[in-house]
């Protein structure tokens, strides 16, 4: 469905220090990193479309967060949400919703909700059971 999902960022280098953490405890890739432009991409399983990418506002105009748009990245565990989660507030990034169940979504949807140092809300959701009925905690 997409091809690429582009975030703004204010200061690019505390933004990939950020999103380096929260891609890397969800196993995702980096594709590219080109500071003299400056932007910084990841790209799904097998080198595949959908790319997501960082990087400053193209017209030169400061960031600005969205109110009511949020990126959510799939998690394959429970446990990958907790480490996304702790990731995101350890290098700058603020909780908007612990990691845990989320029935009213589905009876699987396991989730954490949290902002970049820009304020770009982003969410790491795993819509599998618990393995052998409990949450593995990294």
């Amino acid at each position: 469905m997409f091809s690429h999902v582009f975030v703004s960022v204010t200061d690019f280098e505390r933004a990939l220090t950020f999103y380096s953490a929260v891609m890397d405890s969800l196993g995702i890739e980096r594709r590219f990193c080109e500071r003299e432009k400056p932007w910084a991409g990841w790209h799904s399983a097998g080198r595949a479309r959908p790319f997501f990418v960082i990087c400053k506002p193209y017209d030169g105009q400061p960031h600005e967060a969205g109110n009511g748009q949020m990126i959510a990245f799939a998690a394959t565990d429970r446990a990958k949400v907790h480490a996304a989660h702790r990731a995101a507030l350890e290098h700058g990034g603020s909780c908007e919703g612990p990691p845990g169940l989320r029935e009213q979504y589905h009876p699987h949807y396991y989730g954490a909700y949290f902002r970049d140092p820009d304020g770009n809300k982003l969410c790491v959701a795993c819509h599998e059971p618990a393995e052998g009925g409990s949450v593995k905690r990294p």
